[in-house]
């Protein structure tokens, strides 16, 4: 096709979750219940682990910052798509679309990475209890997640310079509810070979770094937990890093079920429910799995609304 045919996309339309006229409306309410779920939860928790005296340690801070990840992915990704449920056109300008791509993408890159720090954190915790505090300090926390942050708006930048330095034609409807990198370079008329190789390279990186260092970290943390004698300081260890080995399955197992997808049964679609629950979903949920099985949370919480 000759250059000349070309007409320069200046917007999106996204399909959302379900193409269904009658399942918008249910939908809507159910995504508007998870939303609303996932901002009073994460808020919940960033206001107790800021203002409770008890829960100013090492743990808890990266728990509060989790919390802000797991909020602000769902900002970027809820009323955007909340709103297309109620439009009769789901529509995405260029620029909107480029920044929800950035936001989703600093936001996910953040959690994978503090979810290694928060495993590296339960392994000195149990392992090296004696050096926790001097390990663990309050600089090093600051940096652990400094970097984190510095590391995932880099990553951002980049993969989404990649993917809209390609050139969008005349195709525009993105088989998706939000702007992500897969279904964005289906649309392009031009060589994706160079952005698709960025976005392959970055995602698999990303992932192995941060499963090896949480493998890792769990493997010494059983052995330890293991070399314990009596059976309720084995209980009690273990309960100190249950929330985070839950949270961490669910996360992984989802992108490990996205990504490890034989290619033939591969499709836009698995990938649309996978991305449900890891941009929605999941950020509802972890406020849930911190704090019910934490009597700290939970004390913490009783105090605040009886204050």
């Amino acid at each position: 096709m000759a250059n000349g045919n070309f007409t320069r996309v200046t917007e999106f339309i996204l399909t959302g979750v379900s193409e269904c006229l009658d399942l918008q409306i249910p939908l809507f309410f159910v995504f508007l219940v998870i939303y609303g779920l996932t901002v009073t939860g994460n808020l919940s928790i960033i206001t107790l682990t800021s203002v409770d005296s008890r829960l100013q340690t090492p743990m808890y801070f990266f728990l509060r910052h989790l919390a802000i990840i797991n909020l602000g992915n769902s900002t970027v990704i809820a009323p955007k798509m909340l709103t297309n449920f109620l439009a009769k056109k789901h529509t995405t300008s260029y620029y909107e679309c480029a920044t929800q791509l950035g936001g989703f993408l600093v936001f996910i890159v953040a959690e994978i990475f503090l979810l290694a720090v928060m495993a590296y954190d339960r392994y000195v915790a149990i392992c090296n209890p004696l050096l926790y505090t001097a390990v663990m300090s309050r600089q090093v926390c600051f940096l652990l997640v400094s970097l984190t942050y510095l590391y995932s708006f880099s990553t951002a930048v980049v993969v989404s310079c990649c993917v809209f330095s390609v050139s969008y034609c005349s195709s525009n409807v993105i088989n998706h509810f939000y702007c992500d990198t897969v279904p964005l370079l289906a649309l392009s008329c031009s060589d994706t070979s160079f952005p698709e190789t960025v976005v392959f390279i970055s995602a698999s990186t990303n992932l192995m770094f941060s499963i090896t260092v949480v493998v890792a970290s769990y493997f010494n943390i059983i052995l330890s937990i293991l070399r314990i004698r009596s059976s309720e300081g084995r209980k009690r260890a273990f309960s100190t890093c249950a929330s985070h080995m839950t949270a961490v399955s669910v996360f992984y197992g989802t992108l490990l079920f996205m990504y490890l997808q034989p290619r033939n049964s591969h499709s836009l679609d698995t990938d649309k429910m996978a991305s449900v629950f890891y941009t929605l979903v999941i950020p509802m949920l972890n406020p849930m799995i911190y704090s019910l099985r934490n009597k700290d949370v939970k004390a913490a919480l009783r105090k605040f609304l009886t204050n």
